[in-house]
């Protein structure tokens, strides 16, 4: 069975209550309140955006790239400053809602994995040396 990750995980209603609940631990805990600052004051375009990109990128319907052409992820993010705080603060609400929303232990690693390499792409700040 060559199922994507898209598929394993439940589809699309699983990748929106993933999204839905990244979000929502965003919005609401302290420690990501660096993250949240980054974000406009509503976050339903950053919502549908984050649905659309990460359908295609777990092996779904390509949403995104047929609306916005290809994610230019890092280019895109260049107008934010994204340190190492950023990336933990993103970081840890997904993999909370990682452990919320997807069953499979496996998938939840295999994802998390690849979202760590995916955020750590994304900084764009000199680290302060301490």
């Amino acid at each position: 069975m060559n199922q994507t990750i898209y598929e394993q995980i439940g589809g699309e209603q699983t990748v929106r209550r993933l999204i839905d609940r990244f979000y929502d631990l965003m919005d609401t805990l302290p420690e990501a309140a660096g993250i949240r600052a980054l974000h406009p004051e509503t976050l339903d375009e950053s919502r549908e955006k984050l649905f659309m990109f990460l359908t295609g990128w777990m092996g779904g319907p390509p949403l995104y790239i047929e609306r916005f052409g290809h994610p230019r992820l890092r280019a895109r993010h260049l107008p934010f400053p994204i340190g190492e705080s950023e990336r933990d603060q993103w970081m840890m609400c997904m993999n909370k809602a990682l452990e919320e929303v997807v069953d499979n232990a496996l998938m939840r690693v295999q994802i998390s994995r690849s979202f760590a390499q995916l955020a750590d792409f994304m900084r764009n700040t000199a680290e302060r040396q301490q």
